[in-house]
């Protein structure tokens, strides 16, 4: 059902027009079904994401546009054929909460690539209803796209898996990159970046981080645990450790040469693209050395659930910082300025009121 004629019964905060200035917003859930989950949300990650869709950036966005797609919270209700959860589970909730449950991919677990696929938040979904996120009291979501989170990983660090985690997961799994010993680049050192370092140590890899100022070197070494730190703009660095590396992880956002990269590639290397750079290398680039150039969304429900389990296994944490609802506008204004170590994640239990 919509907000209007119904009991507002959830209490978020929305972006009303393309200025992207959040304020509380009133709004319905619908009304949990057989398969459904409640969720009292308890925390929510900050995406680039929320500043894209709140600001309208691809010119889509449906106002008033609740954001939110790193949800975590308790299980508070659920439906009479639900399986996997009960009342007072720990569950998270990612960037999609519908799909047709009967293509390929679906079929596959790999829903975030079915054609019908749900966003979870400015999206129409299968009830002519439009989704509304992660900044808000609770959310009523189909169990097959909640993921249980165990009782001993804390809540706020879960937030950032359900989508910087699973975006750099993903592409690593499928290209095999959790075998010791392999070596690993990563291009741009924030949310995504952060996680595809704590990936690779903790499967084992000798990894490199590329980044254009010095100033990140002692955070990459020191704080995250990277092997190596390279200036990428630095012509001699980059011959240093020409043909050296199985696989580069481009999270970066803003344009750049790929060229140098591929060249640091050893010979079917392959780059992989999780960013939004615009792409633009000459073809020998791959052509000479039979690389590969990839690209990745987040992940499908399989894949995301052994993301969250090999975490709390290994105690793989993401570096956050804890704000409260009435931060959120700084926060997205601080996340265009990369200004945060590494992802933001709101408190949702004890700030939205």
């Amino acid at each position: 059902m919509s907000s209007e004629g119904a009991k507002e019964d959830c209490l978020g905060w929305a972006a009303r027009d393309p200025s992207g200035r959040l304020s509380p917003y009133k709004f319905s859930r619908r009304t949990v079904g057989s398969d459904d989950v409640s969720i009292r949300i308890t925390h929510c990650g900050v995406c680039y994401a929320d500043v894209a869709w709140t600001r309208n950036m691809s010119g889509t966005s449906k106002y008033p546009l609740v954001p939110g797609h790193e949800i975590v919270g308790i299980v508070k209700q659920v439906g009479s054929s639900v399986q996997r959860f009960k009342v007072g589970d720990h569950v998270g909730v990612g960037t999609y909460v519908n799909s047709c449950r009967e293509c390929e991919y679906c079929n596959d677990g790999l829903e975030v690539h079915c054609e019908k696929m749900v966003l979870t938040f400015d999206r129409i979904d299968t009830d002519g209803t439009v989704t509304k996120g992660g900044y808000s009291s609770h959310i009523v979501v189909h169990e097959r796209y909640c993921f249980r989170i165990p009782e001993n990983y804390p809540m706020d660090l879960a937030a950032p898996l359900l989508c910087a985690g699973i975006t750099v997961y993903t592409p690593m799994i499928r290209h095999k990159m959790n075998q010791p010993g392999k070596s690993l680049g990563v291009i741009g050192l924030g949310g995504l970046g952060h996680m595809a370092v704590k990936f690779g140590k903790a499967f084992g890899l000798k990894v490199t981080v590329f980044s254009t100022s010095i100033s990140k070197k002692e955070e990459a070494l020191s704080l995250l645990g990277a092997d190596h730190f390279v200036i990428s703009s630095d012509v001699e660095q980059m011959k240093a450790i020409a043909k050296s590396l199985d696989f580069i992880i481009d999270t970066a956002a803003g344009n750049h040469p790929f060229d140098p990269y591929m060249s640091v590639l050893k010979t079917g290397g392959i780059l992989a693209l999780v960013g939004s750079s615009e792409v633009k290398f000459s073809p020998a680039s791959l052509n000479h050395h039979m690389r590969t150039v990839s690209g990745s969304l987040t992940g499908g429900t399989k894949d995301t659930q052994e993301m969250i389990d090999l975490c709390a296994a290994q105690k793989i944490y993401p570096n956050i910082e804890v704000i409260p609802i009435d931060y959120a506008n700084e926060a997205l204004e601080r996340l265009i300025k990369r200004d945060v170590k590494y992802r933001f994640v709101i408190d949702i239990e004890n700030s939205l009121k």
